[in-house]
């Protein structure tokens, strides 16, 4: 009987047009934020920091921003994982480079300069859009790999031709290198993401938001009624990017501490990414939190089960995973395409009118 609108009155535009409207999703909007920020970094140890903590925020971060570029423009990417390392490389080269400047700074400019590479590499849709525009990004996945594979600049010509993240420190605490504690490393991610998750919060519900929208549902009706397509697809390419550096730039500095492009940033990670929004649900902030938890916690559930409980072979429960994820996406892509964020919804919609459904 708690979660229910009965006196929760609005008296402002403002007031209505809140995140939250009601009272009950407000408080646990601070709830969780406040156990976020002041109980888990108490209780973290370092198998729940790198299992699931850690990763589940620098992907978060990821599917926000490939849930701008197609959920919320469109406009289909399969180059996530591309510029995720742009910004990593960006990252390590700003770091290596100035190493007095703060990693705080780096990681901003790394998502900076993802961001232009991603508006590069978004001119083609101007001209082109669905399957080959998915193409198009996909050829950017291969070159942008190519070219941190081959141009050994990037790497500093290292000659195992991988990049090591240098220890660097925020306010007196290490918050990359071998020295890191596992809660510096799951509160530098959590103020990231909590930074971009308000930014794309207010981006998408406001002018440029609606033009995003406007272009998603019909292009042709967008430009008619005064919607910029360029200026439109272009900026979602761009903040797109922007966040997906910065995913990048913490997944190379702050979770793995040392990378080969080939084999953390390959086409694996551009689907991974992919099937998080597609299941948590497409145009939906929540959504991307919602999919990134269930496939980062999806491998941890069926080892603790499978291998565990059960004794399952470990190479068993590998290619049970890849089934479960197989149709669990053809489950909402046919019958609830806005993935569990639709979901989530229904239930609150249930739970407001129980137990009067009518």
């Amino acid at each position: 009987m708690l979660y229910r609108e009965a006196g929760d009155f609005k008296t402002s535009y403002h007031a209505d047009n809140q995140t939250f409207p009601i009272k009950f999703d407000r408080v646990g909007f601070w709830v969780t934020m406040a156990i976020a920020f002041l109980v888990i970094p108490f209780m973290i140890n370092d198998y729940w920091a790198n299992a699931i903590f850690v990763p589940f925020l620098i992907y978060a971060v990821a599917a926000i921003g490939l849930n701008i570029l197609t959920g919320y423009c469109g406009q289909v990417s399969l180059g996530t994982g591309g510029f995720m390392a742009v910004g990593a490389y960006a990252c390590y080269k700003l770091m290596t480079a100035f190493p007095d400047v703060s990693i705080v700074i780096h990681i901003v400019l790394a998502g900076g300069i993802t961001a232009a590479v991603g508006a590069a590499f978004g001119l083609p849709s101007l001209r082109i859009k669905g399957f080959y525009l998915a193409v198009a990004t996909l050829a950017a996945q291969f070159f942008l790999v190519w070219l941190f594979n081959k141009v050994s600049w990037f790497y500093n010509y290292s000659a195992s031709g991988q990049i090591n993240a240098p220890e660097r420190f925020v306010a007196g605490v290490a918050v990359t290198g071998p020295n890191t504690a596992p809660w510096a490393q799951y509160m530098i991610c959590l103020v990231f993401l909590t930074a971009c998750a308000l930014l794309a919060r207010n981006l998408t519900r406001g002018t440029i938001g609606r033009s995003w929208m406007a272009i998603r549902d019909m292009d042709i009706a967008a430009e008619i009624i005064g919607v910029n397509p360029l200026k439109a697809k272009l900026t979602a390419f761009a903040v797109s990017s922007f966040f997906i550096g910065i995913s990048g730039a913490l997944f190379f500095a702050v979770y793995l501490g040392a990378v080969e492009v080939g084999e953390a940033f390959g086409i694996q990670k551009s689907f991974l990414v992919l099937f998080m929004i597609i299941i948590g649900g497409l145009g939906s902030i929540f959504g991307s939190f919602a999919g990134a938890a269930f496939l980062v916690l999806l491998p941890v559930a069926l080892k603790v089960i499978g291998v565990d409980l059960l004794g399952w072979p470990t190479d068993l429960v590998a290619h049970l995973q890849l089934v479960i994820i197989g149709g669990l996406i053809m489950f909402f892509l046919i019958k609830e395409p806005h993935g569990l964020a639709q979901l989530w919804r229904l239930a609150k919609e249930k739970l407001r009118l129980w137990p009067f459904p009518y």
